[in-house]
């Protein structure tokens, strides 16, 4: 069924999806131009890993409670103002990191992942709502496409302005792409499609909402899915630039290093064309062993050591796979009416993971050396493999 489209996918291009992949690697720009910046900033004022892991765990918390709580919040704001207020947020955010004092981060870290947490929920119903399910593997292969664009850019411009223009300079760029974004968005005139609103439905509680999500077995496979896929990310995002400075390797490196492993979405056509030959389920597995592997090389090197980059990317390879993918299970399987709530329990993949993979850091460096950790996060991609057995055959 199509349903009614917003003026603006309309007037800008005939193919809605492109314009909704716009609108993401604009966003992701927005978050990929500080990334590389943040650890680093958050290491120099907090002073160690330990600070730093607890800082990230503490900001993932607090955006866990405003992401299980959106899909109440659009029953009461319209969710173009969602969208925009989160934005808001992130510039808030960028503010106290470059000039806020040090007790600010966990709260700035919090804002920034509130936004990105925000941003994915409601553009995940709009590609629900708008793009057809056989458009959806193309949509997503285009979108990822897109923000392998910008993820390969973003690390490596936004640590090059620090070293070249100051540690405020990066935070002032990503505050005028922000603005971009939500210009960009009302531009397009985006809204909930009316023809899915269901007025009379009441909204669910947490309280509710969770349980009936973690009921259904397929929306606990997506989830398992995609924030284990997640852990690995978290992980590479944080501890990824601290083990190139830690190798020895320059500081701008970092920035190179992150866009490097976000280059590997630019595979997204060639992983689409894999889940049309095999399946999703397929490449979803082979993903997931290949980082097991790439993390457990990590755990045999032990300190950090140029040659562990390669480990980290090919891990990446894994997860930008996953990527491509790892989205579809839920948007296929979620039934219609509970998208809105369904989705505000699915997206606490990205609070939940950014949760465990700094706690597990910090429990790792309190009773051993750190590279243990990189054998932790290979069993729980091993667990990932096994998770994955569990989807439909053909999806």
């Amino acid at each position: 069924m199509r349903y009614p489209r917003p003026a603006g996918l309309l007037l800008l291009d005939a193919a809605p999806g492109r314009q909704l992949a716009t609108l993401a690697g604009l966003e992701g720009l927005t978050r990929a131009a500080i990334v590389g910046v943040v650890p680093l900033v958050a290491l120099a004022q907090l002073g160690t890993k330990e600070a730093v892991s607890i800082a990230y765990a503490i900001g993932s918390a607090l955006t866990l409670v405003v992401t299980l709580n959106l899909a109440r919040l659009e029953h009461i704001v319209p969710r173009r103002w969602i969208l925009t207020g989160g934005l808001v947020g992130f510039i808030a955010a960028a503010t106290l990191f470059a000039f806020g004092p040090s007790w600010t981060i966990p709260v700035a870290i919090g804002l920034t992942s509130a936004e990105a947490s925000i941003f994915s929920v409601c553009l995940s119903l709009y590609i629900m709502e708008y793009i057809g399910k056989r458009e959806l593997t193309g949509s997503e292969s285009t979108r990822l496409l897109y923000l392998g664009v910008v993820w390969l850019a973003g690390p490596a411009l936004g640590t090059w302005i620090w070293a070249a223009a100051g540690s405020v300079a990066p935070f002032l760029f990503s505050t005028l792409l922000a603005v971009v974004v939500v210009s960009f968005h009302w531009y397009l005139r985006l809204e909930a499609n009316p023809v899915l609103l269901y007025p009379n439905q009441p909204v669910m509680s947490p309280i509710r909402a969770i349980p009936r999500f973690f009921g259904q077995r397929n929306l606990r496979v997506a989830y398992a899915i995609t924030c284990i896929r997640s852990i690995f990310w978290a992980s590479l995002f944080v501890y990824g630039p601290l083990y190139v400075v830690e190798a020895g390797l320059p500081e701008w490196t970092a920035g190179v290093f992150l866009s490097s492993a976000s280059g590997v979405l630019f595979l997204s056509p060639v992983v689409r064309r894999l889940a049309d030959d095999h399946g999703v389920r397929w490449v979803v597995q082979r993903a997931f062993a290949l980082m097991a592997l790439s993390l457990v090389g990590l755990t045999v090197i032990g300190e950090a050591r140029p040659i562990g980059v390669v480990f980290w990317l090919l891990g990446a390879v894994g997860g930008g796979t996953i990527d491509v993918l790892g989205n579809i299970p839920f948007m296929r399987l979620v039934k219609p009416r509970e998208r809105g709530d369904m989705a505000g329990v699915f997206a606490t993949w990205r609070e939940v993971s950014f949760l465990i993979a700094p706690a597990l850091a910090a429990l790792v460096l309190a009773v051993g050396p750190f590279p243990v950790l990189y054998l932790v996060l290979a069993v729980i991609m091993g667990l990932g493999v096994v998770a994955t057995t569990f989807l439909p055959r053909r999806l």
